[in-house]
């Protein structure tokens, strides 16, 4: 089952951000996932608008695969580096539909 990486970044201290950005990717890859965007043109559509300068979106093959990648022992090092510059936040989601209306979606 398809699973989502979302992140959600306030940089404070841009110093991580090259070589985060030249280097994750290939992680991501690493554990069969990809980027589905990567950008800092967030605009809020609805609500309070969260204090963000970059979101990224990753796809895997399945939660076990981000995880996988997520706690990969040479992605430490960037996580370091991101949570010293950055306010982080990582969420993972499946492909699901709680409601189970959709259905071209497997049902929560």
């Amino acid at each position: 089952m398809t699973a989502y990486v979302i992140a959600d970044i306030k940089v404070k201290d841009d110093k991580w951000v090259p070589a985060y950005a030249a280097s994750v990717h290939d992680l991501v890859h690493k554990h069969g996932g990809k980027y589905l965007a990567r950008s800092g043109n967030v605009k809020t559509l609805e609500g309070k608008p969260l204090d963000t300068s970059l979101i990224a979106i990753m796809a895997f093959p399945s939660a076990k695969a981000a995880e996988a990648f997520t706690n990969d022992p040479q992605y430490a090092p960037f996580v370091a580096e991101r949570q010293k510059g950055s306010d982080s936040r990582f969420q993972l989601i499946d492909d699901t539909d709680l409601a189970g209306t959709i259905p071209y979606l497997p049902k929560a």
